[in-house]
C-alpha cells in the first residue's frame, strides 16, 4: 500500500510541473512583447557567441566521421560519388540541429539554469517583484528570445562546418572527386524541404530548451544544491525533450506514404 502511495504521489508532482511549466511557458510568451531589444542582443552574444566554438569544433569533427564511415560504406556498392548527398543531408536534416541542441543544452542551457537559479537564491527576482518589475518580462523573455533566435543559427554554422569537414576527409585525403562531390550534393538538397525543416527543427529544439532551462531555474531553490540539482535537471530533461521532439518532427516532415 505504502508503494502505490508513493508511485500516486510521485505521479501527481510530475503532473504538477508539467502543469507549472506550461504556465510558465505561456506567461514568458505573453512577455515577449515588453522584451527589451538591447537585452535581447547582449543575450544572444552571451548564449550564441560563447556557444561557437564548441558547435564548430563539434561539427567538424562530426563531418570528418561522416566522411569516413560514409566513403567506407558507399565504396561498397560502387557510389563513393555520393558521398557529398550523404554528408550533407544526414547534417541539416539530423545531425545538425539535433547534436547542436544537445551540446547547446549542456552549454546554454546550463549557463541560463545557473545564472536564473542564483538570482532566485540572491533574492533579486524577489525584489524585483517588491519594486513592481515583472521579473519575466524582464530576466526571462529576453534570454527566451535570445536562445529561440541563436539556436537556427549555430545549427546551420555545424552543418557547414560539418560538410567543410568531410570534403576535407573525402576529396583531399581519401581522393573522391572533388566535381562529384559537390555537384551531387547541390543537386540533392533541396532547400526548403531540407534546409528548412532542419531550421524549424533548430527553432522547436531552441525554444524547447530555452524554455526547460529558464523554468528549472526560476523554480530551483534557492540554495547551492538546489541551483546545482536545477543544473543537471535541465541537461536530462533537455536532452530527452529533444530526441523526442526529434522523433516526432521528423516522422511529421520527412515520412511519405
Amino acid at each position: 500500500m505504502k508503494v502505490l502511495t508513493s508511485i500516486g504521489a510521485w505521479v501527481l508532482d510530475r503532473l504538477a510541473t508539467v502543469g507549472r511549466f506550461g504556465l510558465f511557458s505561456g506567461r514568458t510568451l505573453l512577455a515577449l512583447p515588453g522584451a527589451r531589444g538591447a537585452e535581447v542582443v547582449r543575450q544572444i552574444h552571451f548564449i550564441g557567441n560563447y556557444s561557437l566554438v564548441i558547435i564548430a569544433v563539434s561539427g567538424l569533427f562530426v563531418g570528418f566521421v561522416l566522411g569516413l564511415q560514409g566513403y567506407y560504406t558507399l565504396v561498397r556498392y560502387g557510389s563513393e560519388q555520393a558521398l557529398g548527398v550523404l554528408v550533407a543531408l544526414s547534417l541539416v536534416r539530423e545531425l545538425g540541429p539535433v547534436v547542436t541542441a544537445l551540446l547547446f543544452a549542456g552549454r546554454a542551457g546550463t549557463a541560463l539554469t545557473a545564472e536564473i537559479g542564483l538570482m532566485r537564491a540572491g533574492e533579486q527576482l524577489a525584489a524585483m517583484e517588491m519594486m513592481g518589475v515583472d521579473p519575466l518580462r524582464r530576466v526571462i523573455a529576453p534570454r527566451f528570445l535570445a536562445a529561440f533566435i541563436s539556436m537556427p543559427i549555430l545549427a546551420l554554422i555545424f552543418s557547414a562546418v560539418g560538410i567543410v569537414g568531410a570534403w576535407l576527409v573525402g576529396v583531399p585525403l581519401i581522393g573522391t572527386d572533388n566535381g562529384a562531390f559537390w555537384s551531387q550534393m547541390q543537386g540533392a538538397v533541396d532547400v526548403m524541404s531540407d534546409i528548412g525543416n532542419g531550421v524549424v527543427k533548430s527553432l522547436v529544439f531552441g525554444m524547447g530548451v530555452s524554455a526547460v532551462a529558464l523554468f528549472t531555474g526560476y523554480t530551483a531553490r534557492p540554495t547551492p544544491e538546489g541551483v546545482a540539482r536545477a543544473t543537471t535537471t535541465t541537461v536530462v530533461v533537455s536532452s530527452l525533450m529533444v530526441l523526442g521532439l526529434d522523433f516526432m518532427l521528423t516522422a511529421g516532415m520527412f515520412t511519405t506514404v
